[in-house]
């Protein structure tokens, strides 16, 4: 397995490079991970979910864990069929939202073998730990 680890603080992306954060379903991107991405990468206020700019949102403040896999699964698959990009996935959920990386990370699973998605350190440890 080739370990692709997003590195811990972004300040720039290259062209094939796209930001992953969690938002909220409302796309009020005023915090954070998604402030980042509204303030520099283009993720569009009022849209919570999926490709914008060189951002993809996902969120994680609508409820429990449960409420967060239908979205990085989608999220999974949307990377799945953009090869020509890079997803660099944060630690989403475990900023405002609340969460602990053990909660976040196993919904990351199926992701080890997608060779264009790169993980927070902390998620690849607790993944190879199961």
């Amino acid at each position: 397995m080739n370990i692709r680890i997003t590195p811990d603080h972004i300040t720039e992306l290259q062209p094939n490079e796209i930001f992953v954060f969690g938002s909220n379903l409302q796309g009020y991107h005023g915090g954070g991970a998604a402030r980042l991405a509204m303030n520099k990468w283009g993720a569009i206020w009022g849209q919570g979910i999926g490709l914008q700019g060189q951002t993809y949102a996902i969120p994680t403040m609508q409820g429990g864990v449960e409420t967060i896999r239908p979205h990085v699964d989608q999220f999974i698959k949307v990377a799945q069929n953009d090869p020509e990009h890079i997803y660099l996935v944060t630690e989403i959920g475990c900023g405002i939202a609340g969460f602990q990386p053990e909660e976040i990370a196993p919904l990351f699973a199926t992701a080890v073998n997608v060779t264009n998605i790169w993980l927070p350190r902390n998620f690849w440890k607790i993944i190879q730990a199961k």
